[in-house]
């Protein structure tokens, strides 16, 4: 049947792993997430690979764990509280004499509050390895979870999305002079994915000129087939472990500058799971004969980007530091999704995301109040990967700004306490027009947006 590789194509939007993941839009670029230190966070991340002191250079930078003296151990950990939600409507069925208005509501807040959060240690060496410093770090670079209500007007794009993707890196600096360090290490990256989102099986059925005199029994009006009559779902879970590599060089010409570059890598995954299937009974009876849509064994590729970072702190006074902060992150790298089904009778299906590269900016500065207390503030502009012909429920992904602040408490020599706030505002409204592979047209835009709210200690032995 026609309509069984359209709705094929269908399920295939609940593997869009990438477009799952960029539900993550309202803080990072697309499905990244920079909130691993609460002391950057609240620079808007300015100076977070070249300032002293913070252990999550483990992952920003471990050419700067060259600069620690003494083992220090670091938690982190930032409730991320996002918000959008859509206005609009649309047609199912679109274009062709069945079509009708999308049934449903705006599919409600799909955000929420997700923690995330970061735990880093750092062990400079003695005797005769004093160059070296051994840094571990588990964090997480990429991912959320997001929920759109049942029966939503975009369920046949999303529902669910819940991701994980946590990178364990294990990283060493060596320090090649007292103002120049380079740092290695490798990432240990696993991710866990479960999407789903409905299949309009009413519409599909219409379409195809084996099935469609059964949407005009008696009529198209009362019918037991037809658009959003047959509504099924697909969910889908995928995992995988992977590697990958971070690389960084610090470069200190004087006491109070501070010059640092890092490069983290792609990580190449397969990700590997299940298929499961709702299939309304009346329409299982008609796609029997074809073995189609029965629960089965799922792959995808999925590329994490690189990302190169530049960065920059300059200590104007004895209380006074400025910092700033550049990085390219490569999501050119993600041109498409293709999925691949252990049923031999579910041919693969391919979705397109065409990316391009984007940029993120930030300038920050704290002041010491005295030896205690240190405030912090900065902002940053944050571009979107994502143009209007690939934007979807899953990516309504948009530029966007920062405006943080941060606090430091420094109780003692050992132990210091930090906390940041920042809010995140999208720069213009992410509009989205598209259509699915079985006729659903989902037009309109969305409302949205972050607070995080940060925490970290720190103890230094």
């Amino acid at each position: 049947m026609q309509s069984t590789h359209a709705l094929v194509r269908a399920s295939a939007l609940a593997l869009g792993i990438a477009g799952a993941l960029a539900c993550g839009q309202a803080h990072a670029a697309a499905f990244q997430l920079k909130e691993n230190s609460a002391k950057a966070q609240g620079r808007a991340m300015a100076g977070a690979a070249s300032a002293k002191g913070d252990a999550s250079v483990v992952v920003n930078n471990p050419a700067l764990m060259s600069t620690f003296e003494r083992t220090t151990v670091q938690g982190d950990l930032t409730a991320v509280d996002l918000s959008f939600e859509f206005e609009g409507g649309g047609y199912a069925a679109a274009g062709t004499p069945l079509q009708q208005p999308l049934r449903g509501g705006n599919g409600g807040n799909a955000g929420g509050v997700t923690p995330v959060p970061a735990m880093s240690f750092i062990l400079p060496l003695s005797g005769g390895f004093e160059y070296l410093t051994l840094g571990a770090m588990v964090s997480a670079p990429f991912g959320l979870k997001t929920e759109y209500e049942d029966g939503w007007m975009g369920r046949y794009h999303a529902l669910n999305s819940d991701v994980q993707i946590v990178d364990l890196t294990l990283a060493m600096s060596v320090e090649l002079g007292p103002h120049f360090s380079a740092g290695l290490g490798a990432v240990i990256e696993r991710s866990d994915v479960t999407l789903s989102n409905a299949i309009d099986f009413g519409s599909a059925l219409c379409a195809n000129p084996a099935t469609q005199a059964l949407c005009f029994m008696p009529n198209p009006i009362t019918g037991p087939f037809g658009p959003q009559k047959n509504d099924g779902q697909v969910e889908v879970q995928g995992k995988d472990t992977s590697l990958g590599f971070i690389a960084g060089l610090s470069l200190r010409p004087s006491d109070r500058l501070s010059i640092g570059y890092a490069y983290r890598s792609e990580v190449d995954h397969r990700l590997s799971g299940d298929a499961e299937f709702t299939v309304p009974s009346n329409v299982a009876t008609i796609l029997a004969a074809t073995g189609q849509y029965v629960d089965t064994g799922a792959t995808a590729r999925l590329t994490t980007p690189s990302v190169h970072t530049l960065s920059a702190t300059w200590q104007a006074t004895d209380r006074l530091a400025l910092m700033a902060e550049t990085s390219l992150t490569g999501w050119s790298s993600l041109r498409e999704i293709r999925i691949e089904f252990d049923n031999p009778r579910q041919p693969d299906a391919a979705e397109p995301y065409n990316w391009g590269d984007s940029w993120f900016y930030s300038v920050g500065g704290e002041y010491a109040l005295n030896d205690t207390f240190t405030l912090r503030a900065g902002v940053a502009r944050d571009d979107s990967p994502v143009s209007l012909p690939y934007r979807t429920p899953r990516m309504p992904d948009q530029d966007r700004m920062w405006y943080a602040l941060g606090l430091t408490w420094a109780a003692n020599d050992h132990f210091e306490l930090n906390a940041s706030y920042a809010r995140i505002s999208l720069v213009d409204t992410p509009e989205i027009n598209i259509l699915s592979s079985s006729r659903s047209r989902l037009a309109g835009s969305f409302d949205g947006g972050a607070n995080l709210f940060g925490v970290s200690a720190q103890y230094r032995f």
